[in-house]
């Protein structure tokens, strides 16, 4: 089996911690995994996509851990983004 960059783990680490967070807040867990698995096409050799995603999915996750934490708004393109 393959060895994980530093990068590849901290995806995955952050995928299980949404996994974990959204799992009892009803319809979460859909819009986790699909959200995922479009960004799972981004080639592996854009590392500062990467690393901007993992630091944003790291704030959106302390939104959704929070306890007041009722909805999730659709996760929609910066400018940044579009232009990449």
């Amino acid at each position: 089996m393959a060895r994980h960059s530093k990068l590849q783990k901290q995806v995955l680490s952050l995928y299980r911690n949404f996994l974990r967070a959204g799992k009892d807040k009803p319809g979460f867990l859909p819009q986790i995994r699909a959200e995922f698995r479009k960004n799972g096409q981004i080639p592996r050799t854009d590392v500062m996509l990467i690393e901007y995603l993992v630091r944003r999915g790291e704030r959106q996750l302390e939104q959704l851990r929070d306890v007041h934490t009722k909805q999730m708004g659709a996760f929609v393109k910066t400018k940044e983004e579009e232009l990449l």
